[in-house]
């Protein structure tokens, strides 16, 4: 059997501490609820530089210029220690800086809702065209030239027309209109966060196509998975982000959809992808996400009180290439796909069970035939001072101690286990972001280099989140290296096939003469 492959990956981090400061949900609750408390005050002394940012070091393992496993070579905390020499730019993506993502968020507005101040508006303009990226590959930087403004009118927008404000190093420099006078689904604020995660999802789209020599007019199929949803009151969250973004990055040839399942999200849309391009529906096909500034700052409060960085103050996003099989690419087994059944149960063995081992089985493998597993990758400096513990060590020790009840595994070997299939978590907590996809850029590499040979990519989500259901999500792909075969199991290649067929039908023909 022939299977897809994975042909290459993106990650794109966007610091934005304004954003987090007056749109992050926690801060803008604490600004309606308690504008006086504590956590307010003490927000500038706990934000971060630009500099602060690019050298962190899961910041750097998340866009490619060291592996997740170097953390464990970094003093804790992490933030206490950045890396020497740290690049905004990485193997896998780069870092972006909040002003020219606010030209980005203007960019990528088809309605005129985005309004910058005039030399503002001249200065990130310039910063995009020089962009390597942008420059090249986003084909609506001519609306960086279109309705600048004063301080006075944008101010007037903020008072008089409920636009969400604009700040960039806590001055005022545009703002986001509201898209109807009174769809609950086109607010300024729900407006300003679908243009946040459009502008990023777009920035990583342009950069998957930058970083792996990709043609925009190749691609068929783009799939977004953020936790965004757009559409207006009578179709609230009916899409469509995938052709949106795809409209930006000249992706012409394309069509497009959005799959949603909060963070399983980006695992399901994998396996989606991966069928897709299985089935020859589609040849190349791209799986993406933007960020979510909704979640800046989520967990700040306890990152307050332990006096540490407000270290939620990024955007992630990224997209992933799936295309046919050139016998070289890892392959992404379709034959092997784990799911967390309706009927699976809740409790985390069961969880781990259907998403993990049953499909192993299913396919005449277990546990110790998958080298490392990606699973819900959350940087545990985010999530350990919040009371979540280090979420990557306790899946990765569910999994050990699943292989040691399966009998794969001595109980002995449980902490040897864990080291090796594991790595420590690096990945923002933007929801979809962790879900095991930001590894697939370290795994190709390590992959293609002979360093490993098969991957365990996993996606967990929280369904009950919506409030329809009390259900858990998850599913499970693999990947593993190429082994050079590209044609069908009967050993007949396609224009072997065809040549059959045609002489079947001319003797077919034949006999009716």
């Amino acid at each position: 059997m022939t299977f897809p492959v994975l042909k290459g990956s993106s990650y794109t981090l966007v610091h934005t501490p304004d954003v987090l400061v007056h749109e992050g949900k926690l801060q803008e609750s604490e600004m309606r609820n308690n504008p006086d408390s504590d956590y307010l005050k003490a927000i500038p002394d706990h934000l971060r530089s630009f500099e602060d940012v690019v050298g962190y070091g899961p910041n750097q393992a998340y866009i490619g210029n060291i592996h997740p496993r170097d953390l464990n070579n970094i003093e804790k905390p992490w933030y206490d220690h950045p890396m020497k020499d740290a690049s905004k730019d990485g193997k896998f993506g780069s870092i972006m800086n909040e002003d020219e993502f606010y030209g980005c968020m203007k960019a990528v507005d088809m309605f005129e809702l985005v309004v910058l101040e005039k030399s503002f508006q001249e200065k990130v303009a310039q910063e995009m065209q020089d962009d390597p990226v942008i420059g090249k590959y986003w084909v609506t930087l001519d609306k960086l030239n279109e309705n600048p403004a004063t301080i006075e009118e944008i101010t007037e927008l903020i008072s008089d027309k409920d636009a969400k404000p604009l700040y960039f190093n806590n001055e005022l420099v545009g703002c986001v209109k509201r898209a109807h006078e009174f769809d609950a689904a086109l607010t300024s604020d729900v407006m300003f966060e679908n243009l946040v995660s459009k502008a990023s999802g777009a920035y990583a789209l342009a950069e998957l196509f930058a970083k792996n020599d990709i043609k925009p007019e190749d691609i068929d199929y783009l799939i977004e998975c953020s936790e965004e949803g757009c559409g207006d009151m009578f179709q609230r969250a009916g899409g469509n982000y995938a052709k949106s973004i795809g409209e930006i990055c000249g992706c012409v040839n394309a069509t497009g959809s959005d799959t949603r399942s909060f963070c399983a999200a980006p695992a399901h849309s994998m396996v989606e992808a991966a069928a897709l391009v299985k089935a020859g529906v589609y040849k190349n096909v791209v799986v993406l996400a933007g960020g979510s500034s909704a979640k800046l700052g989520m967990n700040g409060k306890d990152h307050v009180k332990k006096d540490q960085p407000l270290i939620e103050d990024c955007l992630g996003a990224f997209a992933v290439y799936v295309g046919e099989n050139d016998g070289k690419s890892p392959v992404i087994r379709t034959d092997i796909v784990g799911k967390h059944k309706i009927g699976s149960g809740a409790a985390p063995q069961a969880i781990m069970q259907a998403i993990v081992s049953d499909p192993l089985e299913h396919a005449g493998l277990s546990i110790k035939d998958v080298d490392v597993f990606s699973a819900e990758m959350q940087n545990p400096e985010i999530t350990v001072p919040a009371g979540a513990g280090d979420i990557p060590a306790a899946n990765y020790k569910m999994i050990a101690a699943l292989g040691i009840m399966k009998k794969v595994f001595e109980k002995s070997e449980l902490n040897s286990v864990v080291e090796k299939i594991g790595m420590p978590g690096f990945v923002p907590t933007q929801g979809h972001i962790p879900s095991g996809i930001p590894f697939l850029g370290h795994a190709k590499e390590m992959i293609e280099n002979g360093d490993i040979h098969r991957t365990m990519i996993i996606g967990k989500g929280s369904l009950f989140l919506g409030r329809l259901t009390n259900l858990f999500d998850g599913i499970s792909f693999i990947v593993e290296a190429n082994d050079g075969h590209v044609d069908d199991d009967s050993g007949v290649d396609k224009d072997t096939i065809r040549q059959m067929i045609a002489e079947s039908m001319k003797q077919f023909a034949d006999t009716l003469k």
